[in-house]
């Protein structure tokens, strides 16, 4: 082929010129090549085409044609494109500083390379002489390596030319001097699955990774524990069963996994050979629609992998039936509290409608699941708008969102509503006593007036537009004494009594010319009354109103002479304070203290020394008929009337059969008694348990420390208790009084107990002559001459005063007086069952115990006979005849079927007696475990035949709620087996099991309480009782529980110090703290989280006590204005505050103040006297 296409005939270089043309083609000589070659140059085309095809279009040598001055000019061209590439990277500088040294590093090898070829090819073409096609060649590559060298080009777009795939870098790294490996950026990245290696002999060979990075990370992570986040969600989920619930749950040493069987296993062999899918996977391999979920089996391998969306099926559908049955059933109001209290559940699951993303970023927060209750609550009351229960729980939830203002609008629109519902006033009571920024007594006191009076007026029949309910009445009395304990505690006992006073004289001495008014109407009449200056109930010479009516209609009172043996106990002000070198905190609390106990009857001028009100120096202690007027009620019910004399008694400190409704009985709770086993651990067989322990009565307002100055009243309280008691003489007869007459012989000795306890022996003898004198002077009254009840007081106080010949003298007089009764006599059978346990509690063994008096007295009781006083032991065959006369008495009276409500308690008292003489008798005469068992036969039988009647046994007979006969029949077993205990060796688990069962069941009985810890506290492992603790906390909705499980442990913290404080040298302590402290507090949170413990003073005061006793004085103060905020009434706390807190004296007094309560003496005062 010619170099110009044009002369391509022109004659080849080497041919002969011939014919005519030989002249023309030696002109045209200049035109040939004779170095060129017609397959160099399609060789050299060839190849510069497909470089021109990898190299960007931009590369300024792709336009240039391929020629000799190409070929002539390398080393030209070389040189220009080092100095473009030199102009591009100073460019770049200016841009990307951080890629300085890698560029450069790379620009310098890249130059540094093609320099050593191209010396490489020329130093060849010399040596060896190489012809120009070698030579062009050479070139090109040089050209091509050029070109790779200074473009980045991927090798998966070179697929023809590999000639310069991989560079050597020979320019050394001064880096490698001064580190230990390669920089990691240079090293390829890779993962290695697991230790083995492929291609080696496993028996021969082995490889040993240093894989220092896994182990540190191995390492760093730790076991998670299982309050993590996971962990917490994981156990919050469902378990899924294993079991399969068509087949029989026998038990099996295996759980059975059941073969899954396709519906037609012939369609399924082609797609599923080896049977190892699942039938949803077969199914959806054979190209069919799944089958619908009810018919198809639960894969249970699959449940397990995705627990979350099992668990999201189950809650939803739980969701879905709650939402039916309120849909369907719009008035069912269970179905919507149901479906309130299972948000809980649903907000503890994942959430069922979120993704799977926002599952785990869902916050679990508490308001979410207020308003989703408050919501469904509001759809609750457009379907119900006239349920309380609904309301009331919709209030309840809005006490976290709104401000106590709002709230107590919404209180006000709900009473306005319902005005007759008592049950509703009574929470709305305790909701504005416990509001600390809106709280003050005068506005509380006025509104338990309204509620009285609001009450009263729909039981007259006045207020139209509402209905009467059933059980307003009972209603009406407990929220009054509720308003008394509240006056109380307030400080303001003067009103409380006035109250009380007025109450008795406005219900038992009403004339009969005004008993068919409303209540109002009567009010206004009893006003002038109460306004005279008449003696009222409990002051000398009170007649009441009625008397007081007749003798106006006559024309008034005939003045009488006072009596002039008066003698005035009064205190001097100035002998008020004994040492004036004590702290003022102290002072104060020493003068507040004397004046409560001394001040708390209302203030009345006396007439016979010409006083008027203006000579009274504390006008607090002067009662207006305005604040109590408001809060007189009829009550029409006998059963009632009683109930508040009892309570009234109680309330002054005198024990009796009654207790407080259980409405308010945990926030009148405020005194730290409920532990003290009166002589129960000298005595267990005749521990004095006295009924509504843990209540401070009137006069008594002492601090946590301090405890009980003085037993009883002073002087002018205890005139004015016997005034009480000689009123109300008057207005009962026969077994009513009587019943009287046990209860002021009951606070006698309640008082000789309480010197017995602080070992007060001049204290005990002066108590106990006045004591024998009462006793004495009750038995003379002809009613009472032949009462049984009042010679066993009489008996066992004469016992208690350690005069035990007289004690049996007095206990034989009985007995014989009794007459021929036997076990057949309610009276006969408790005197017998008192006197025999208080001879066996003098045995100091069991041995001899068979000739001893109380062997004597149980076989003359069962003999039915006359009795005759003991003289020796009793024969054998006597014995063997009362123990067959004790089992037929037994048996009778357990298949006997109670006639009316006053049978059955009659009846129960007496099973208790019978079983207490036939377990007595058992135990002296056969030993412990028959008496055990006479114990658990009464108990099972009284269990499975008549639960009603130990149900109920209490509440069917009025108000009194006698203690059931199986709850009596316990205490007596426990008491039995004490005492067993402490004279001689016996296994502390039968006690034990007895004392949780019976706590199972009655988880309110101080008495067991006081055993069960009694026991406890020489255990050395405590992890039992707090099981069992915890258990009754979680099921009983009483209070009790959480008081003695906190009191349980503090007596263990106690017992730990006392061991590791001990001087005896170097200790070790077999009882550990193991957080104790933090335990007890824990316990306290709990409790006054709980429904009855928010409100207990009780609780707040034992809290506040364990903080200040730790030294933690700024945790104790934000406790003590916690405690505020929910018993803001209670002056026990502003008093315990005053101790702890000496500092803050002024505060604390001027926060009680603001709030109305009771301070006696003013700071100002306090200054005068100690001036003076």
């Amino acid at each position: 082929m010619a170099l110009f296409p044009a002369f391509a005939n022109a004659a080849e270089p080497g041919e002969p010129p011939t014919g005519s043309s030989e002249g023309s083609r030696k002109e045209l000589d200049w035109l040939s090549n004779p170095s060129f070659s017609t397959e160099d140059a399609l060789l050299l085309h060839q190849r510069a085409t497909e470089v021109a095809n990898l190299v960007p279009e931009k590369s300024p040598l792709i336009s240039r044609s391929t020629s000799r001055s190409e070929l002539s000019g390398e080393s030209d061209t070389d040189e220009s494109l080092k100095q473009s590439s030199k102009k591009r990277k100073k460019k770049k500088k200016k841009h990307h500083n951080y890629k300085k040294t890698k560029k450069k590093t790379k620009g310098d090898s890249s130059s540094s390379e093609s320099d050593q070829d191209t010396k490489h090819i020329k130093d060849k073409a010399e040596g060896s002489g190489r012809n120009h096609e070698k030579e062009g060649a050479a070139n090109l590559d040089k050209k091509t390596s050029n070109l790779t060298s200074n473009h980045f080009v991927w090798l998966d777009d070179i697929q023809a030319f590999t000639a310069e795939t991989f560079r050597i870098d020979k320019k050394p790294d001064p880096a490698n001097w001064a580190y230990k490996s390669l920089y990691r950026g240079d090293i390829a990245r890779y993962k290695r699955r697991g230790e083995s290696c492929l291609g080696i002999d496993a028996k021969k060979q082995c490889i040993t990774w240093d894989s220092s990075a896994s182990k540190r990370k191995q390492l760093q992570r730790r076991p998670e524990r299982y309050f993590t986040k996971n962990n917490v969600k994981m156990l919050n989920t469902d378990g899924i069963p294993v079991c399969n619930k068509s087949f029989p749950s026998d038990p099996t040493a295996f759980i059975p996994v059941f073969q899954m069987e396709t519906d037609d296993p012939s369609d399924t062999t082609d797609v599923n050979p080896l049977g190892i899918y699942d039938p949803s996977t077969t199914v959806w391999l054979q190209g069919k629609g799944c089958k619908s979920t009810d018919h198809e089996p639960v894969n249970m391998q699959q449940t397990i992998q995705e627990p979350g969306i099992n668990i999201n099926s189950i809650l939803m559908t739980k969701v879905e039936e709650h939402n039916k049955k309120v849909r369907e059933n719009p008035r069912d109001i269970n179905a919507w509290m149901e479906f309130v209290s299972f948000q809980d559940e649903l907000m503890r699951g994942p959430s069922p409608y979120a993704s799977k993303g926002e599952q785990e970023v869902r916050r679990k927060s508490l308001k979410l699941i207020l308003e989703k209750k408050l919501a469904i609550l509001e759809r609750a009351i457009e379907s119900n708008p006239s349920n309380v229960d609904l309301k009331l729980a919709r209030l309840k939830l809005c006490t976290e969102f709104w401000e106590p203002p709002a709230l107590i609008k919404e209180w006000q629109k709900l009473i306005f509503l319902h005005p007759n519902n008592p049950e509703l006033w009574k929470k709305y009571l305790l909701f504005c006593q416990s509001q600390f920024t809106t709280f003050s007594v005068s506005k509380i006191n006025s509104l338990y007036g309204k509620c009285l009076t609001t009450l009263a007026a729909v039981q007259d029949g006045s207020m139209v537009s509402h209905p009467l309910l059933p059980g307003t009445e009972e209603a009406m009395l407990a929220i009054f004494i509720q308003q008394c304990h509240f006056l109380r505690q307030a400080g303001h006992s003067e009103k409380a009594v006035s109250l009380f006073q007025a109450l008795i004289d406005f219900i038992f001495f009403k004339p009969d010319s005004v008993k068919d008014l409303p209540t109002r109407g009567q009010v206004e009449f009893f006003e002038p009354f109460w306004d005279s200056g008449e003696p009222r109930i409990g002051e000398k010479g009170a007649r009441g109103w009625k008397a007081w009516m007749h003798q106006q209609e006559k024309g008034g009172w005939i003045a009488l002479k006072p009596d002039d043996d008066d003698d005035d106990e009064e205190i001097d002000e100035d002998q008020e304070i004994k040492d004036k070198s004590l702290p003022k905190w102290h002072i104060w609390l020493d003068i507040e203290y004397s004046r409560e106990a001394r001040h708390w009857l209302p203030w009345r001028p006396d007439k016979t020394k010409k006083e008027t009100e203006e000579d009274c120096e504390d006008p607090e202690r002067q009662v207006l008929f305005d604040d109590l007027g408001p809060s007189l009620i009829q009550l029409s019910n006998p059963d009632l009337q009683r109930q508040l004399l009892y309570s009234f008694l109680q309330f002054l400190g005198v024990p009796c059969t009654s207790k407080l409704f259980p409405s308010n009985l945990y926030i009148a709770m405020d005194e730290n008694n409920i532990f003290e086993s009166v002589l129960s651990d000298e005595k267990p067989l005749t521990s004095v348990s006295f009924p509504l322990s843990g209540f401070n009565s009137i006069g008594h307002m002492d601090t946590m420390l301090r405890r009980r100055h003085h037993i009883g009243h002073y002087k002018e309280g205890e005139e004015f208790i016997q005034n009480v008691f000689h009123v109300l003489f008057l207005l009962f007869s026969g077994k009513e009084k009587s019943n009287l007459s046990i209860c002021w012989l009951q606070y006698e000795i309640s008082k000789v107990v309480q010197c017995l306890q602080a070992k007060n022996k001049k204290k005990l003898k002066a108590q106990g002559r006045k004591s024998k004198k009462l006793a004495k002077n009750l038995l003379k009254e002809p009613d009472n001459r032949n009462h049984l009840s009042l010679w066993k007081l009489y008996a066992y106080l004469e016992w208690l005063l350690g005069n035990i010949d007289d004690a049996r003298k007095v206990f034989d007089t009985a007995l014989c007086m009794a007459g021929t009764g036997g076990c057949k006599s309610p009276q006969l059978c408790s005197l017998s069952l008192l006197y025999a346990q208080l001879e066996v509690e003098l045995l100091e063994s069991t041995e001899g115990a068979i000739m001893s008096r109380a062997v004597h007295i149980l076989t003359k009781l069962a003999e039915s006979g006359p009795y005759v006083p003991y003289s020796g032991q009793v024969l054998s065959v006597n014995v063997l005849k009362a123990r067959k006369t004790y089992e037929h008495a037994l048996q009778d009276y357990l298949s006997k079927t109670p006639v009316s409500d006053q049978d059955q308690v009659s009846d129960a008292n007496q099973l208790v007696n019978l079983v207490g003489c036939y377990a007595l008798f058992q135990y002296l005469t056969v030993g412990i475990d028959a008496a055990v068992l006479i114990y658990a036969q009464t108990s099972e039988k009284l269990e499975a035949s008549r639960p009603q009647k130990c149900e109920n046994t209490g509440e069917n007979f009025g108000i009194q709620n006698f203690p059931t006969a199986l709850e009596a029949i316990t205490l007596l077993h426990t008491n039995l087996l004490r005492f067993h205990m402490k004279i001689s060796v016996y296994p502390l688990n039968p006690l034990r099991e007895a004392l949780t069962e019976a706590l199972k069941r009655y988880p309110s009985n101080q008495s067991l309480w006081r055993s069960y810890i009694h026991i406890q506290r020489k255990s050395h492992s405590a992890s039992k009782a707090r099981r069992f603790f915890d258990g009754v906390t979680r099921s009983a909705n009483t209070l009790e529980p959480w008081l003695f499980a906190i009191q349980a442990e503090q007596m263990r913290k106690k017992l730990t110090e006392n061991v590791q404080r001990a001087d005896v040298g170097e200790i070790h302590s077999t009882i550990p703290e193991t957080g104790l402290t933090n335990r007890i507090v824990a316990l306290f949170e709990h409790a006054v989280q709980s429904e009855n413990g928010t409100h207990c003073p009780l609780l707040w005061r034992m809290y506040l006590n364990f903080l200040a006793s730790l030294g933690k004085k700024e945790k104790s103060k934000g406790l003590f204005y916690k405690a505020l905020q929910n018993c803001p009434w209670a002056k026990v706390l502003y008093m315990d505050a005053v101790e702890y807190f000496p500092d803050d004296l002024q505060e604390t007094l001027d926060l009680m103040t603001e709030k109305e309560l009771r301070v006696r003496v003013p700071m100002e005062e306090l200054d005068l006297l100690l001036e003076v």
